[in-house]
């Protein structure tokens, strides 16, 4: 089913303006991000009382990240978009001061609070990809998400460089950091106030608002978009957790580790230059099967060896793999919805996603610290791990394509 556009949206000026928009604040606020997940397991790690909870606080900013999503939605639906990014940077701001509490009085759980309250900036920076979305033509709407993707390659290259200068700034290792994190929040908000997203017309008594959350999960195309989006995000999530550790563990350095975490964002977002046209040309369903493919071929080279040039591959290929694997399963939900559906499903779907995130998460640090003798066993299983996920989205994703489809 397509989307419900009205005649305002066939006009792109305003999508694209929209666009450029969500184009800065992914690039500018996306930057705290890739900062502290560069340094989320390595502070966790200096913090935490057992070595299987190093990624836990990376863990908690998916958790915080999944329970924001559903309320978020609902609050964009009802309030518009720039009211519910407000919130996300608001929270982004206040998980960074916390996080930089927790280091300074050397707490594990006050960093876990911060990190729990960091997801709700993670959740909402999620909803930029539906904002470019909401006012783009049928034809502009996998361009306008691809471009608010490829925001994601400024702030690849801002936020490693950033761990850089700031790691050692304090006595305490990492508190400049998150106080860093906190002036982008702060700093960052100030881009919503030039979005031109009019709040959505509330819906009439007596008129249909769409179908529920349980019958649009039987639709065959949004369930495939979830599971693809949710298998794509995992794993990316996975081995990126703990790439850190690894890199560290390995006898490299954290720069070395940053400089890895830079280039695997870097390949997260800058296909999102083309990844809409190559959508457009040749279908959405083999965008996404291309991306499951170099996911599992990202696992293939981790597990081949541990040279510095086997992370940089491997983690070059999850970004990839992960950028046609997600904006092709957004791309997909997009299309798959009424307007009246937007707030239900599109909250639904990053719950999802992001409560399989967040387990991806906390298996990482497991495996990566106790499922085996040394830091390679450890790597090895992580990559091992990515196997039945990848399985469950190539079936989901080839049922659909094989489905007789419906009669016009």
């Amino acid at each position: 089913m397509s989307t419900i556009t009205d005649p305002a949206q066939t006009d792109d000026r305003r999508a694209r303006r929209n666009v450029a928009v969500l184009v800065a604040a992914q690039a500018f606020l996306g930057s705290q991000i890739t900062m502290i997940f560069v340094i989320g397991g390595l502070a966790g790690q200096m913090l935490s009382p057992h070595p299987c909870l190093a990624t836990l606080p990376i863990s908690l900013i998916v958790a915080g990240s999944m329970a924001t999503a559903p309320w978020l939605s609902g609050v964009m639906q009802r309030h518009g978009r720039r009211t519910g990014f407000v919130i996300g940077a608001m929270g982004g701001a206040l998980g960074s001061i916390i996080g930089a509490i927790g280091l300074a009085t050397g707490s594990f759980y006050v960093f876990l609070l911060g990190s729990f309250l960091t997801g709700s900036y993670m959740s909402a920076q999620g909803f930029y990809r539906f904002a470019a979305a909401d006012s783009a033509s049928e034809t502009f709407r996998p361009k306008a998400i691809s471009y608010v993707m490829a925001g994601g390659l400024i702030s690849a290259l801002i936020g490693p460089q950033l761990v850089k200068v700031t790691t050692d700034l304090f006595v305490v290792p990492f508190l400049g950091t998150y106080l860093v994190a906190l002036a982008v929040n702060l700093i960052g908000v100030g881009l919503f106030f030039f979005l031109d997203l009019p709040k959505p017309a509330p819906v009439p008594k007596g008129v249909e608002g769409g179908r529920s959350r349980r019958e649009m999960l039987r639709d065959p195309v949004i369930l495939t978009a979830v599971v693809c989006g949710m298998v794509a995000y995992a794993l990316m999530n996975l081995v990126m957790t703990s790439t850190p550790l690894a890199v560290v563990g390995c006898g490299f350095t954290t720069g070395n580790a940053a400089d890895v975490v830079s280039l695997h964002v870097i390949a997260m977002f800058a296909p999102s230059f083309f990844t809409g046209h190559l959508i457009n040309r040749f279908g959405v369903e083999r965008i996404v099967a291309l991306g499951l493919l170099i996911l599992g071929l990202a696992g293939v080279v981790a597990l081949s060896g541990v040279a510095l040039g086997n992370f940089f591959v491997a983690l070059a290929l999850l970004g990839l793999g992960w950028n046609f694997g997600f904006i092709g399963a957004t791309t997909m939900l997009a299309s798959a919805h009424s307007t009246a559906e937007r707030g239900r499903i599109q909250g639904l779907n990053d719950a999802l996603v992001f409560g399989c995130v967040t387990l991806a998460s906390l298996a990482s640090g497991g495996l990566m610290n106790c499922s085996g003798g040394d830091v390679v066993a450890g790597w090895n299983a992580v990559n091992l791990a990515m196997v039945p996920l990848l399985a469950l989205a190539g079936a989901t994703l080839i049922w659909l394509v094989l489905k007789p489809k419906p009669a016009l």
